[in-house]
């Protein structure tokens, strides 16, 4: 299952507080995104019918959850980058970003000690 980036933000906060009612994903991303309450429940019936997340009715309120772990997602979503940018080599991936220039000496550290243990 593929995220949009818009469906990841909306993940994010129903991973971050286990469940949330619309008003409450509208008001956690209405600062940083500018969303309506209409654009996150269009958002959220893409994501239901995905399988990403699920709700429960409590009167005439949904309350939405993750139907998948973090986890699940971001290894969907390397691989997926994986495939396309890199043709399935890992090893691609790791020297690019090593090349990059972008990683902090810890970060750096903390791969080369994540290869030792392999």
């Amino acid at each position: 299952m593929k995220l949009t980036e818009s469906e990841w933000k909306i993940a994010n906060c129903l991973w971050e507080n286990k469940s949330m009612t619309i008003a409450e994903i509208t008001d956690e991303l209405s600062e940083s995104t500018g969303w309506t309450r209409f654009t996150v429940i269009t958002l959220l019936k893409r994501m239901l019918e995905k399988g990403a997340v699920s709700f429960v009715q409590e009167g005439r309120t949904k309350i939405f959850s993750p139907a998948i772990e973090k986890s699940e997602a971001e290894n969907e979503e390397v691989e997926s980058l994986l495939d396309k940018v890199y043709n399935g080599n890992a090893g691609l991936l790791i020297s690019n970003l090593i090349g990059s220039e972008k990683l902090t000496p810890e970060q750096l550290e903390e791969i080369r000690k994540m290869i030792e243990d392999i």
